[in-house]
């Protein structure tokens, strides 16, 4: 199993990323501006990981108060709000501290110390509750694809945007376990390559038969016949199935449309937000120019050009065969059936 992120001698410690697949060096954090900055700058990236990243943040930052108990409630919403203001668009990131609400605010009348090691279980069990809801999503997923299945993916939905199996990856790992995985096509991902430097990395590591694209190439490969699913990540979805996930996503639910192939969102229940009714209502991060501009540290057009750069994009419900979860498979309406399993 990949590691991705790990609370040892209170120091929050993970796998940068960025570094993928060149080297793998793992960058221990003292300090909840560290942990901040490692998931706005794409170190620690993927909803859930980054929602456990947040968690063991917080903890972090409790377990190194040294002040006065009485002024603790102001220090941990200070805390709290830098690592909130990270990334907008993966409703993880607050679904986790909102946990890490519930059990300060339940036990702030306890001694400091007890309470510190209260928020650290929390993210503990965050952590392993992680792992064994990918593993169910991988098991409900595998059902929904036969034998010998070519299977399209974008990003990176797997052991590395999660602690330590995957999504949408999580599907093709037990689908592949039980011989039903041919092939994966694997998009690049621009602007930042999350597939080409960590889907097919990850893959490959398994031994899962991956074949990189460019994303431009997806529509082609579907009318050539040689896709039979498309199985994405989600960052949020909106109550009625409108799944917000990385650009270029709702490109792919278009063309797996018009060409008649499932299209399936696999995300934990974590990342439905109930409070928000369509994907219209869902915030989409902006990031810089640069990663448009350039790729690590090469430029690829005019330096001042401008850039619109999205870092996700959302796809209608219609779009969307089945979203798969740990409590099961839902198919439309989404509305009613996600509220269902809820």
């Amino acid at each position: 199993m990949i590691n991705t992120v790990a609370y040892e001698n209170d120091q929050v410690i993970v796998l940068n990323q960025n570094l993928l697949p060149d080297k793998i060096v793992y960058e221990s954090y003292t300090s909840v501006e560290e942990v901040a900055e490692a998931i706005r700058t794409l170190k620690v990236r993927g909803a859930p990981l980054i929602g456990v990243t947040a968690a063991f943040g917080l903890a972090l930052g409790a377990a190194r108060y040294s002040g006065r108990a009485e002024e603790f409630t102001e220090y941990y919403s200070a805390i709290r709000s830098q690592l909130a203001s990270t990334r907008p668009t993966a409703v993880n990131l607050f679904w986790a501290l909102q946990r890490m609400d519930r059990v300060y605010q339940n036990n702030a009348h306890r001694e400091l110390a007890e309470l510190k090691e209260l928020l650290l279980n929390e993210a503990r069990c965050m952590f392993e509750e992680d792992i064994q809801t990918n593993q169910l999503i991988g098991q409900h997923g595998a059902q929904l694809l036969q034998e010998s299945s070519r299977v399209m993916t974008i990003c990176n939905a797997g052991a590395l945007a999660t602690c330590g199996y995957g999504t949408a990856l999580g599907v093709i790992r037990s689908a592949y376990q039980q011989e039903k995985i041919a092939k994966v096509w694997a998009c690049e991902t621009r602007p930042v390559l999350q597939g080409a430097r960590l889907t097919v990395w990850e893959l490959m590591q398994d031994q899962i038969p991956v074949a990189l694209i460019t994303d431009n190439m997806a529509g082609y490969i579907m009318k050539l016949g040689k896709v039979d699913a498309v199985i994405v990540g989600a960052d949020r979805i909106a109550a009625n199935g409108d799944t917000a996930n990385k650009i270029g996503t709702y490109s792919l639910a278009v063309l797996a449309h018009h060409h008649g192939i499932p299209f399936y969102v696999a995300a934990p229940q974590s990342t439905i937000d109930y409070s928000i009714a369509s994907g219209q209502d869902i915030p989409i991060e902006e990031r810089d120019p640069e990663e448009v501009r350039s790729v690590r540290g090469v430029y690829l057009t005019v330096k001042e050009a401008e850039v619109f750069n999205p870092a996700f994009d959302v796809t209608d419900n219609r779009l969307i065969t089945s979203i798969i979860t740990e409590k099961g498979v839902v198919f439309p309406p989404y509305e009613k059936s996600l509220r269902e399993r809820n």
